[in-house]
């Protein structure tokens, strides 16, 4: 393969910590198609509670719960929370969608750890007012068909979503430079690969330690503006002017 520059951008996969047996109860938010059949399990919920007779499978059913308390799995138990007491309020004859339970499970002591302690405060208080129940020190031990279990404590559930990790796209393996724990690949300032000024990346494939003592969130306003400065610095190439340092913008 003949290039000048090369620009590399896989993103990122779901991580289930040596648990990919659970890929199949809990879906994850990646791509498209993540999305479209998230959509398909929680609508599919809904329709069956509505015909299902047994008490205790339709409050399975009317049972979400979501795995990570990152920026991801806020949105999501968020959207869940909307989702059942505004968007669907009055589509069923026999259930109250309102009566949906939507439970947020985080491993560490609060959700959106990255963000300022105040801002996890308030998302707390925002999803609570949409019923969502947060539940922070819990650790998911086990996942399978009738629901999570946390230790000896089980939540049946009929439909469970994982945001509780991600890895950098496998890719990465095949680059022979520094990666990180989680796979991303260590980018230099200017978001070149160490030793390839002509290679650079962006995105949540990457680790970028040169702002702060932690890397950047994998968020995607990380990824837009990563994704921008590559472009500014291939023109920059092109013109002949140095590239610049990469530096975000935290809105």
């Amino acid at each position: 393969l003949s290039l000048e520059y090369l620009v590399l951008a896989a993103g990122a996969q779901n991580h289930y910590f040596g648990h990919d047996d659970w890929a199949q109860y809990a879906v994850g938010l990646k791509d498209l198609d993540d999305a479209i059949e998230i959509r398909r399990r929680v609508l599919v919920a809904f329709e069956a509670a509505e015909c299902m007779h047994d008490p205790v499978e339709q409050k399975r059913l009317l049972t979400f719960v979501v795995v990570g308390g990152g920026p991801t799995g806020v949105e999501l138990a968020g959207a869940l929370g909307e989702l059942a007491r505004v968007v669907l309020a009055r589509d069923f004859r026999r259930i109250n969608p309102a009566s949906a339970r939507v439970i947020l499970l985080e491993g560490g002591d609060r959700i959106l750890a990255s963000f300022p302690e105040k801002l996890s405060q308030r998302a707390t208080q925002d999803l609570a007012r949409l019923g969502v129940e947060v539940r922070a020190g819990t650790r998911v031990t086990r996942i399978d068909e009738t629901g999570v279990f946390l230790g000896d404590q089980h939540i049946p559930s009929a439909t469970v979503l994982w945001a509780a990790g991600v890895r950098a796209s496998d890719l990465t393996k095949d680059l022979g430079v520094p990666l990180d724990r989680a796979g991303r690949v260590l980018v230099q300032a200017d978001l070149t690969l160490p030793n390839h000024p002509r290679v650079f990346a962006s995105g949540d494939m990457t680790s970028f330690l040169h702002q702060g003592v932690s890397p950047l969130p994998v968020t995607s306003p990380v990824a837009m503006q990563q994704g921008r400065h590559v472009a500014s610095n291939l023109q920059a190439v092109l013109d002949q002017p140095p590239m610049q340092a990469f530096h975000y913008l935290d809105k």
